[in-house]
């Protein structure tokens, strides 16, 4: 199987690759003239050959347009932050499954230090998605977005379907909010350790959400994000 890289754009039946992934594909991986790489600039796949390999650039010449399977539906994770160790776990799963955005939030719950510390992180989990992007074949990497509160990010939710998951006794089970056809957009928030606060839940009711249960288990926020994609996931398979 190729290997594939993201690149900005496509001009005129061709492309240039930069920065560090044009230095591993020059120097790690010794890219020669005629060799034969997958590109995606974001909308399409092609297959491009390499016409030219200088210290920090690789350009190319395309070949064909590949096929490429994407997801049928548009996938936005709220994320609560945890540790980042985890939270970059589920954020580099996350990309890898298919997820479209990565909004990290600003849980009540959330230790302070770790919201202080967050936003000096953002071009580090930038990276992390276009790298796992890269790694499993995707069209393009997901969108990482700026930290929000929970009442932000509940409130500018517009998706189609809307769900919370919950650790709560009395939760429906995620299964029953699965229709046979397929919303345009599901957003999926999971909360931190220790879960969603009283008032949180209520922010997320009122703005639309359903609670939704993973099981009887309590789960680590970065398990329930890889269960709850691998549901969705096998519900609406790529086109």
């Amino acid at each position: 199987m190729r290997r594939r890289f993201l690149v900005d754009s496509f001009d005129a039946g061709r492309a240039c690759l930069r920065g560090k992934d044009a230095r591993h594909l020059g120097r790690v991986l010794r890219a020669r003239p005629g060799q034969l790489y997958e590109l995606s600039d974001g909308q399409a796949v092609w297959l491009a050959k390499v016409t030219a390999v200088d210290r920090e650039s690789v350009d190319f010449a395309l070949v064909e347009p590949v096929e490429s399977a994407s997801l049928t539906v548009d996938v936005t994770l709220l994320l609560s932050v945890i540790r980042f160790a985890h939270f970059e776990w589920a954020l580099e799963k996350a990309a890898e499954m298919g997820a479209g955005a990565i909004q990290p939030v600003a849980a009540s719950r959330t230790d302070w230090a770790l919201l202080e510390a967050a936003p000096k992180r953002h071009a580090r989990w930038e990276k992390i998605a276009h790298e796992a992007a890269r790694q499993s074949r995707r069209i393009a990497p997901p969108r990482v977005l700026p930290l929000l509160s929970p009442a932000e990010v509940f409130r500018q939710s517009t998706a189609e379907k809307k769900l919370l998951l919950s650790e709560r006794p009395d939760a429906p089970c995620f299964e029953r909010f699965r229709p046979l056809t397929p919303p345009s957009s599901v957003v999926l928030a999971f909360g931190p350790e220790g879960g969603w606060t009283e008032e949180e839940y209520a922010l997320a009711l009122q703005a639309g959400f359903a609670e939704a249960s993973l099981g009887p288990l309590i789960l680590r926020t970065e398990t329930a994000v890889v269960a709850a994609l691998a549901i969705v996931l096998c519900a609406w398979p790529g086109a």
